[in-house]
């Protein structure tokens, strides 16, 4: 079996961000399959180029697994324009890659961004294969949401193509069982789409760990320290953080790391300089090998969005990281992993956008350690039963073997 995935936000353990694809591809190519990606030549949270070699496309194998680097417009981190610029050269050229790669049983298309799903369908289609969608978000609704489209004619636009993309599709996949509801609001049949949840390869994390040298290192020794693991970006609510660490500045003991990079981060660092928030910590990009090092120092971790309705159905990919280092999750996201986190009672929900609440949440852990590593404890044991990555790759090749 030979699989194709267009993709180009994807990374490896060594760099930073979320490695499902990475990690599901790893098991494809463990049960004796072939598992080719076609990705970027460039970061997608830092822009920068992973090769100096200037090329249309150029090849690499990480694992096992065949990486074909598509050139890309390097203008991701401009204006909207720009950012929707670079995409679409990704599309371009991802089509020259995709269709250049040898041969292929299926090809898969993941979106955001939407216009790579676009390229994995012309590829499927002018070879001939099943065509396998995956949604990891419910682009266009969340950048409505957002006020990131507002043009009405471009709207329009983009539900078209959003309904385009899920006729044509021989199966949808989908990380969140909301995703699931909406695509049958839309008229999807529920028999053509399947779902594996964003989850964590748990044995790559140890809760009993206390990274002791990542607390040296960022001279934390002794400190309460809650974390937050992600993308600096819009959508973060990053702000909120910065005010409710504003609130926490008497308090000495308490640390605030925000461990990322992203398109916001020069603005909030800036942020941070003019409030005089002593006690945050901008770590930039780490990679995901490291991830659990930096987990393991932290006594807790925080999860933001803004306040926005489609939010509310999405599993992100950093809760199931603290989950797993043992760690309690401080909520600010309403919805389906709100019920997650409520059920494995394995942190603290707050309200999204209240920096108060977010600051009360961070207090009172800091006073009660004992309360918090039994959330944590308590994470572990509901992660590695309901959302180890190991099942999950079974189940996402049982998928890929009845597609084609």
């Amino acid at each position: 079996m030979r699989i194709l995935l267009i993709h180009q936000a994807f990374v490896s353990p060594e760099e930073a961000g979320g490695t499902r694809h990475y990690e599901l591809g790893q098991h494809v190519v463990e049960c004796g399959h072939q598992f080719t990606i076609v990705t970027s030549d460039l970061n997608y949270l830092t822009g920068k180029t992973h090769h100096q070699k200037q090329a249309l496309v150029m090849e690499e194998q990480i694992a096992g697994i065949r990486i074909l680097r598509a050139y890309t417009y390097a203008s991701l981190h401009h204006s909207f324009v720009w950012r929707v610029i670079s995409f679409l050269s990704f599309m371009l050229t991802s089509v020259w890659a995709g269709l250049r790669a040898g041969p292929v049983d299926l090809v898969m298309g993941t979106t955001p961004p939407i216009f790579q799903a676009l390229s994995a369908w012309i590829i499927a289609a002018l070879r001939r294969r099943p065509f396998l969608l995956e949604i990891r978000d419910l682009w266009p609704s969340f950048a409505i949401d957002m006020g990131i489209l507002r043009n009405p004619l471009l709207i329009i636009l983009a539900r078209w193509l959003e309904r385009f993309l899920y006729a044509r599709a021989t199966h949808l996949l989908v990380n969140s069982p909301a995703y699931r509801e909406y695509l049958i609001q839309q008229g999807v049949s529920a028999d053509k789409i399947a779902l594996i949840p964003n989850g964590v390869t748990t044995s790559m994390f140890d809760p009993a760990a206390r990274g002791e040298k990542i607390r040296e290192q960022w001279q934390i020794n002794g400190d309460f320290v809650v974390t937050y693991a992600g993308a600096l970006g819009v959508a973060n609510d990053i702000p909120n953080i910065l005010r409710a660490a504003e609130r926490l500045r008497k308090q000495a003991h308490i640390r605030f790391l925000l461990v990322g990079d992203g398109k916001e981060r020069k603005s909030l660092e800036a942020i941070t300089e003019q409030m005089q928030l002593s006690n945050v910590i901008f770590t930039g990009s780490i990679a995901k090998t490291r991830i659990p090092e930096v987990l393991a120092a932290s006594d807790a971790c925080m999860a933001t969005l803004q306040n926005i309705p489609m939010f509310t159905t999405t599993y992100p990919n950093k809760v199931f990281d603290y989950m797993a280092a043992g760690r309690p999750t401080i909520l600010g996201i309403d919805g389906v992993i709100r019920q997650v986190i409520e059920a494995a009672q394995a942190g603290i929900f707050v309200s999204p956008g209240d920096d108060q609440a977010l600051a009360k949440a961070v207090l009172n852990l800091a006073n009660d350690p004992q309360r918090a590593k039994e959330m944590g404890l308590s994470a572990r044991a509901y992660v590695e039963k309901h959302f180890e990555r190991t099942q999950q790759s079974q189940e996402f090749v049982k998928l890929l073997e009845s597609l084609v």
